[in-house]
């Protein structure tokens, strides 16, 4: 019949073990099957596999048979990345009677500012380290300014790299 392991963790000379007990006594001669799941937390610096000693012990008669099986399971890390971003305004329009002021280091002299704002969110399960983000801004459209790439900032302990172009004329 089937039946519920007691299994109890602990640590044993600077190792993680847990102790499962799996009935007393036992008939000689009896077989047994364990299907055994285990949750393991704190993967993500494993590399791609770990690695379990699986041991069979008697408390009744001490036995030099007592070997050990190494069990090794592939691991693998998942998370779901998901990119938001919006832009502040959400809408902008130029009038038709506005020009640029040539020559000029002032921002609104060059067109109405729009901040576009982009966060990476990791939806789980795994954490996630080495990301990188290419994003591909339009400048230019027919030969004019589209968008005027003025300044880029970044929260959170990322690193960026400005992009070509950035700011050309130190505006």
């Amino acid at each position: 019949g089937q039946e519920k392991l007691s299994c109890n963790p602990k640590k044993e000379n600077g190792s993680h073990v847990v102790l499962c007990e799996l009935g007393n006594p036992m008939k000689a001669g009896a077989q047994i099957t364990v299907d055994m799941e285990l949750s393991v937390s704190g993967l993500e610096d494993m590399g791609d596999a770990i690695t379990f000693q699986l041991q069979l012990r008697s408390k009744n008669s001490p036995s030099s048979t007592n070997t050990s099986v190494t069990v090794t399971v592939p691991v693998e890390a998942q998370a779901e990345m998901e990119l938001r971003g919006n832009s502040l305004p959400a809408t902008t329009v130029l009038p038709t009677s506005w020009h640029s002021v040539e020559g000029s280091r002032q921002p609104e002299d060059h067109g109405i500012r729009v901040e576009h704002v982009y966060q990476l969110h990791n939806k789980g399960p795994s954490t996630v380290t080495g990301v990188t983000l290419l994003l591909a801004i339009p400048s230019h459209l027919g030969g004019r300014i589209l968008l005027y790439l003025l300044e880029l900032g970044t929260e959170g302990g990322m690193n960026c790299t400005d992009p070509p172009g950035l700011n050309p004329h130190q505006v």
